[in-house]
């Protein structure tokens, strides 16, 4: 029995109903991405490609480049999923980071907004133990909708 696997086989106690334990099966992380990303990507504009650091897609989504990244298939490992919406520095950047921080806790979900790299990214992350294939998909999409919503209307007030 693999780490994925679990046994179907019941379990009783004395004096108690008998459990069942239902299978679980390491779903096809690349497979959900890319068919996540075929539905929200515009004009073929998907990319991927492959190295150390695992997969990395690239699309398009309205005003935004989303990046899924995706660092190997063990519970450990990690889905990343990022966009950014404008560069730093910024004008009123005191300003900026209180109104990140508001929209941190009012309208990102799951996800956030970060700096990285001198850039303003909205982005989610998690480790792939107990990650369901809808999990993969809120993730991407709310990272692409929040960015997408939040980008330009950041840059002109701020940018």
């Amino acid at each position: 029995m693999n780490a994925y696997e679990l046994n179907l086989e019941p379990t009783a106690n004395p004096g108690t109903e008998s459990a069942v334990t239902p299978n679980a099966v390491t779903p096809n992380y690349q497979e959900i991405i890319e068919t996540v990303i075929a539905s929200l990507q515009e004009d073929q504009s998907a990319m991927v490609s492959q190295g150390e650091s695992g997969h990395v897609w690239k699309f398009k989504y309205g005003s935004v480049e989303v990046f899924v990244q995706l660092r190997g298939m063990t519970d450990e490992d990690e889905l990343a999923v990022w966009a950014a919406v404008m560069k730093l520095p910024a004008r009123d950047e005191a300003g900026l980071m209180q109104k990140l921080m508001e929209l941190n806790w009012t309208s990102t979900l799951e996800a956030r907004f970060a700096v990285v790299d001198s850039q303003v990214v909205v982005c989610a992350k998690r480790t792939l133990a107990g990650l369901s294939p809808a999990e993969v998909s809120r993730n991407i999409t709310i990272v692409a909708t929040v960015a997408d919503d939040n980008d330009e209307a950041l840059q002109a007030q701020f940018g």
